[in-house]
């Protein structure tokens, strides 16, 4: 387990070409025909594929309440057939399984920040499938790249004294679960979790500035990860409370995804998808929250933390991405705000923002082949 800011390895030439014909036509944008409804479920058609690159949403609500019509927010993103997870809300495995992808391809997981819905089926990866024989589990450590430490002391009783990040939650989550491993490992029948991770704290560049109290400075994106299959780069985003708060980018040989994570509009996330040909972007509708019968003040919090689906078509535009993808809904109770309902603002916003592109309404498993954009 260890820290990183600025972490890579020895990637493939012609991934680096790919990239880099990518970045010089980032701003030439095609305009596509908004996608309706119709198209939206052609879109969820089979599983992600074992070559290219595709966006499967495991879960699509978007707060810590569960529901019963979406599950909590978690996406998975199958580079060349391995697939990597971002974040692991409530029944992330089941709904990985659910998406007919494979529990021996999973090679990473990434979380944007550390609140409950991001992070609750986190540990469950390993506890439940690791070393696992067949295609139940993973046989391969797989890495873990989220959130370091804020650097504050915690308000929970018993707790450390300073917020655990990622690598110090995994190790006592561990810790929480040794029982189930240790009678296992007693009958010869399972190993040691925390064995099959390789678990990375990350933590912003030290010269933007960033603390709890300077959480989201403007900032150029760095690098959390790069193999050869993928680089993998990110910003900070402004999110309340949370520090560190992340937005994540992958780039491909075959296209480029960007995941805002939780955050209120912050140019960091133009920064970051610039280009992108697809932007998984998190949506709130406030009238929505209305409906709920919610205390005004709580109302008025969500509100500073999240990005109104009014929004969305301008950071699209401004972004020139090619498509956005609306997913971590909120209210996702389908009796507060219908699924047409949702797709008529996103058309709104885009047809305001001017942006030609498609606008999709993120539902659980819903698989989006990802290509890379024609450049002229």
């Amino acid at each position: 387990m260890c820290d990183c800011t600025n972490e890579s390895t020895t990637t493939s030439t012609s991934r680096r070409t790919v990239l880099a014909v990518a970045a010089a036509a980032a701003a030439a944008t095609a305009a596509v025909p908004l996608l309706g409804s119709s198209s939206a479920a052609a879109a969820t058609s089979t599983t992600a594929s074992s070559t290219g690159l595709s966006v499967t949403l495991l879960g699509t609500n978007g707060g810590p309440p569960p529901l019963a019509t979406r599950y909590g927010i978690a996406s998975a993103l199958t580079v060349n057939g391995k697939t990597y997870v971002v974040d692991c809300g409530r029944g992330a495995v089941t709904q990985y399984l659910r998406a007919g992808l494979s529990m021996p391809a999973l090679s990473g997981i990434f979380l944007t920040h550390l609140h409950a819905d991001h992070i609750v089926d986190y540990y469950s990866f390993p506890m439940l499938s690791a070393g696992v024989a067949g295609v139940q589990g993973f046989q391969t450590p797989i890495g873990v790249y989220g959130p370091g430490s804020a650097g504050i002391a915690s308000t929970v009783t018993g707790a450390p004294g300073l917020l655990p990040g990622t690598v110090e939650m995994t190790k006592l989550a561990g810790q929480a679960y040794a029982a189930s491993p240790t009678f296992f490992m007693t009958e010869h029948a399972g190993i040691d979790p925390a064995t099959m991770l390789d678990v990375h704290d990350v933590l912003p560049p030290s010269g933007v500035g960033a603390s709890a109290t300077n959480s989201a400075p403007a900032m150029a994106p760095f690098t959390v990860m790069e193999n050869d299959d993928m680089k993998v780069t990110a910003v900070l985003v402004p999110h309340g409370a949370v520090f560190p708060a992340y937005a994540y980018r992958f780039d491909t040989d075959s296209g480029s995804v960007v995941f805002s994570g939780d955050t209120a509009p912050t140019p960091n996330i133009i920064t970051l998808a610039a280009g992108a040909d697809v932007l998984v972007h998190e949506a709130l509708y406030p009238a929505g929250l209305a409906s709920l019968g919610l205390p005004q003040a709580l109302i008025d919090h969500i509100l500073s933390v999240h990005t109104d689906v009014a929004d969305l078509g301008r950071i699209a535009a401004e972004a020139g991405v090619r498509t956005l993808l609306a997913t971590h809904i909120s209210p996702g109770q389908s009796t507060a705000v219908s699924d047409t309902t949702w797709r008529s603002l996103l058309r709104d916003s885009a047809r305001t923002a001017g942006f030609g592109g498609p606008m999709m309404l993120g539902t659980d498993l819903l698989n989006l082949p990802v290509r890379r954009r024609k450049t002229t």
